[in-house]
């Protein structure tokens, strides 16, 4: 039988999380730092994982992130667009090593990039010209922001040369300095 605390702490976190997942994705007002929200995440998925039985199908944890809003046109993604699990000890670092190890016959390498937080994008050309930009959504549909992403200079809306295929996307996260992102924040 699980505790009363145990129940009101999974409870707590819930609210917590659900409170801080609306300041964020429909406010886009955040209170807490990425690294607060994630140990938070973190700490109801590990109870979960030890109590089962408090799983139910409305916890944060039963979802992929999503950024989907108001004011844009919603586009279903051709396949879905997954997060990826962060990480903030080298035990589950370690794990993730060893499921690689017992899944993988040959040898491999580990290739590292820093972690920029920002928005997760496909961007889909088709005969070279920029088509298209969706938000990661709830990795089933996103936001279409191709007119917001047709300003970003670094993003081409016409590719050179001819050797890519007559359609694609490019999957990708677009970022800002902190003081650009308040100055946005503040109009």
């Amino acid at each position: 039988m699980v505790s009363k605390d145990i129940v009101f702490r999974v409870k707590q976190l819930r609210e917590q999380i659900s409170y801080h997942n609306h300041q964020y994705y429909v406010l886009s007002k955040p209170e807490i730092s990425d690294f607060e929200y994630d140990l938070m995440l973190k700490d109801l998925e590990a109870l979960e994982k030890k109590y089962p039985e408090l799983i139910n199908e409305s916890s944060p944890t039963q979802r992929i992130g999503s950024d989907i809003s108001e004011g844009f046109k919603q586009v279903e993604h051709k396949y879905p667009m997954l997060s990826l699990a962060n990480t903030y000890s080298f035990e589950e670092l370690d794990d993730f090593h060893n499921r690689i190890a017992k899944t993988l016959q040959e040898p491999w390498q580990y290739a590292c990039e820093l972690k920029y937080d920002g928005t997760a994008i496909g961007i889909t050309y088709r005969d070279g010209k920029l088509l298209r930009a969706v938000t990661r959504g709830d990795g089933t549909q996103g936001d279409d922001v191709t007119a917001n992403v047709k300003t970003i200079r670094s993003i081409p809306l016409e590719l050179y040369g001819n050797d890519y295929p007559d359609e694609f996307e490019i999957r990708g996260e677009i970022f800002m300095p902190h003081a650009i992102f308040e100055e946005l924040n503040a109009i």
